[in-house]
């Protein structure tokens, strides 16, 4: 058995981020990894993904893009980012290395690993939770001639050149594919089935989720009525487009379900125009043809679910429920932050982005072990 101070899981950009941080401190850590290099996730991504967020809020502790690098920047720009953060902060993943069962024993956190078993006081999971994607099931999708794929499987839309293909969901993954299956010469449909949130992702040129980490200072529905008219002056009518509005706003949706609204990158301007297709949502499959729920119906080569991920974070974790129920609230309003020494960074869905708030738990997180260890 292998002791360390702390053991961290997953070497993404929250388990780079918790290393840095911790390795600043000079406090002893383990970061583990299953695959065989950093930014996995990032490297599967599909080739036309870009952050959805800028780069001057989306960096790690102490390292930012490159000035050359544009405001959004693309898939394989944030994996060199990661790939030079590993460098410059000498971090040293055990590669291959597969956490199977992690559990307290006597003060401590063992975790099993497919190679050895590791003793430490600390435990930071930073797999996040995206992870494990939801199974797909359609009624009758057996019958189905053509592909159908998770977006964890969709690669690029070069596969799909003058094919139909619906798309289903509306999320900001969905909206893309669509966007590059378009920019690609296919025909893409949007199955959506729930009410959604639209969000400009620039106002005046200033990326909107700048104006959130002002927002983001008064309660989500009176910040959600002071956005409203921008973003309706912005983005317009969206039942004219096919689709059902939320009945609350952008923020309030983040505080009430964890899911993040739709940022706006083209999308609706394709459908205005006619170049995507808004559809209801699935009733069934007949061989080609797909049926939905309002009766219409329409044939289709490939299908890609756009349908997300389980998050279900205690499948490797023994502790109670109650440490997982708290992870819906940011790090500086769980009650049960770092008890017993376990740890989660980057759980938390933020209005202000999901990077900064990585940023943010790792330093919160290296400074409570830091204050444990000097007691």
């Amino acid at each position: 058995m292998k002791e360390t101070n702390t053991i961290i899981i997953g070497a993404s950009f929250s388990g780079l981020a918790c290393a840095a941080c911790l390795q600043k401190d000079n406090i002893d850590y383990l970061l583990i990894e299953k695959q065989n290099q950093v930014a996995t996730p990032w490297r599967n991504h599909y080739e036309r993904l870009h952050l959805h967020t800028s780069k001057r809020i989306s960096n790690l502790p102490f390292k930012k893009f490159g000035n050359k690098i544009p405001r959004y920047p693309a898939r394989q720009q944030v994996v060199d980012y990661l790939e030079d953060y590993q460098k410059e902060f000498d971090i040293h993943p055990v590669f291959n290395t597969k956490a199977i069962s992690i559990k307290r024993e006597n003060d401590h956190w063992i975790t099993i690993t497919n190679n050895e078993v590791f003793k430490s006081k600390y435990l930071v999971m930073a797999t996040g939770i995206f992870n494990k994607p939801k199974p797909i099931f359609f009624k009758g999708q057996e019958t189905f001639p053509g592909k159908i794929l998770h977006s964890c499987e969709y690669k690029t839309a070069k596969d799909f050149k003058g094919q139909k293909v619906l798309v289903v969901g509306f999320g900001n993954s969905a909206c893309e594919i669509a966007i590059d299956l378009f920019e690609h010469q296919a025909m893409p449909s949007m199955s959506v089935r729930s009410a959604v949130n639209i969000i400009p992702r620039d106002i005046l040129g200033i990326p909107v989720l700048e104006f959130s980490l002002v927002l983001n200072r008064i309660p989500p529905r009176i910040a959600d009525t002071v956005s409203s008219p921008l973003i309706w002056l912005t983005i317009g009518d969206i039942k004219k487009l096919g689709l059902k509005k939320m009945p609350y706003g952008p923020l309030e949706q983040i505080r009430k379900d964890g899911h993040a609204p739709v940022l706006n990158i083209g999308t609706v301007e394709l459908i205005r125009a006619g170049h995507i297709k808004i559809r209801d949502d699935i009733d069934f499959i007949e061989g080609r043809t797909v049926h939905f729920k309002n009766g219409s119906k329409d044939d289709f080569d490939a299908i890609v679910a756009c349908i997300g991920y389980d998050r279900s974070l205690g499948e490797i974790v023994e502790t109670d429920q109650s440490r997982f129920d708290d992870l819906n609230a940011p790090t500086y309003k769980q009650k049960l932050f770092g008890k017993d020494g376990l740890y989660f960074c980057g759980y938390w869905v933020s209005p202000t982005g999901q990077i900064r708030e990585i940023a943010r738990d790792a330093k919160k997180i290296a400074s409570d072990i830091g204050k444990k260890e000097s007691e």
